[in-house]
């Protein structure tokens, strides 16, 4: 499913061993069937709670507006920010393929967060684009600095899982070397939650109490043991939230927030077809309704969340939040923050220039 090329020839070598198993070893061709069957099942369960991401990116013709720089083809004028500690994405260091690649490129290199936005403000001076190599959080620092300087940023996918690259089709230091070289650049949409930037979510209420347990986790037991004690934890423990919600007051487990429309539909948002439709996609878990936990839990197993009482799903520009019970913690790319008592999400009206290769 992932690699649909594979199919046919993947398909064909589960039935070595099957007829290994009724010819030789005697087995039951009904249950060396049943067999086979139940394991096609799982993979078209996850495939409906977790469908596959298209492969390719946005479609740049029609869903990004392309800008185009200057030219740079030894990298004169661009200084790149490179976090080290971001994530074991690629291979290789990003700072030496960028020497080699464009000679001229000015690299400073971080360990941490108080670092890196010193470095992005020291990379804003005197320059003509920006980039960063790291994670989608280090990438949203770098967005947030070039659109305050009103310059470009140069994307480049170093961190954990890179949702913004991804979308983008930036695969590797190659991509965002290709198009600094040629000039070529499209104009993405900004978001920000309580006066921050972000370029892919934001959210409020269990998520944030998610990965703040994560976090406390990860360093003793790694990240994605982590994520799944931390998953437990929440589900357990976690209460709901008492906001306003644009006037209307809410009792809520969870508010996801998209910079442009997700898909698909329900509490698995994966991929954007496009990265300019100037929408916010606003996902809430409620939780007034009785059992709402509990229901949302069978929806999400079930793949009926689309249907469930305790889920909404809609989009718009802004959204204007009152918190009942104090300032709320908040997140945004991954990154969590102290917020404020009342907070607006909403659309920035700039858009931000992007180096990606024409397609």
């Amino acid at each position: 499913m992932e690699l649909p090329k594979l199919a046919l020839p993947l398909g064909g070598a589960t039935l070595l061993p099957a007829a290994v198993a009724v010819w030789h070893h005697r087995r039951h061709p009904v249950a060396v069937g049943a067999a086979l069957a139940s394991g096609a099942g799982a993979g078209l369960l996850t495939r409906r709670l977790w469908p596959v991401a298209p492969h390719e990116a946005a479609d740049l013709s029609t869903a990004l507006t392309r800008v185009g720089q200057e030219p740079s083809p030894d990298g004169r004028g661009l200084r790149v920010v490179v976090n080290r500690r971001a994530g074991p994405a690629m291979s290789g260091q990003p700072g030496e393929v960028l020497r080699a690649s464009l000679p001229e490129v000015e690299i400073i290199e971080v360990d941490d967060a108080t670092d890196l936005a010193t470095a992005l403000e020291r990379a804003t001076q005197g320059s003509l684009a920006i980039g960063v190599a790291g994670g989608d959080g280090s990438i949203n620092a770098g967005a947030e600095a070039a659109a305050a300087a009103g310059m470009p940023l140069v994307v480049i996918p170093a961190g954990t899982l890179n949702h913004l690259a991804r979308d983008l089709g930036l695969i590797s230091v190659e991509d965002a070397v290709e198009a600094v070289r040629r000039g070529q650049t499209v104009a993405i949409d900004l978001a920000s939650i309580d006066g921050r930037a972000f370029l892919n979510t934001a959210s409020f209420g269990g998520y944030v109490d998610l990965v703040d347990a994560r976090e406390r986790l990860e360093s003793t037991i790694g990240k994605w043991p982590a994520v799944i004690v931390a998953l437990g934890r929440v589900l357990r423990t976690s209460t709901p939230v008492e906001v306003e919600i644009d006037g209307r007051r809410r009792r809520i487990w969870m508010v996801f927030v998209g910079n442009c429309r997700y898909q698909p539909a329900g509490f698995t948002p994966s991929w954007r077809p496009r990265l300019d439709d100037g929408q916010l996609d606003i996902r809430i878990v409620d939780g007034s309704a009785p059992w709402s936990r509990a229901r949302l839990v069978l929806a999400l197993l079930t793949g009926t969340l689309g249907r469930c009482r305790a889920y909404e799903q809609r989009t718009a520009t802004s959204m204007e939040v009152v918190s009942l019970q104090g300032p709320l913690r908040l997140a945004r790319d991954g990154e969590t923050f102290d917020g404020s008592e009342r907070f607006s999400v909403c659309k920035r009206p700039e858009r931000l220039a992007v180096y990606v290769p024409y397609r």
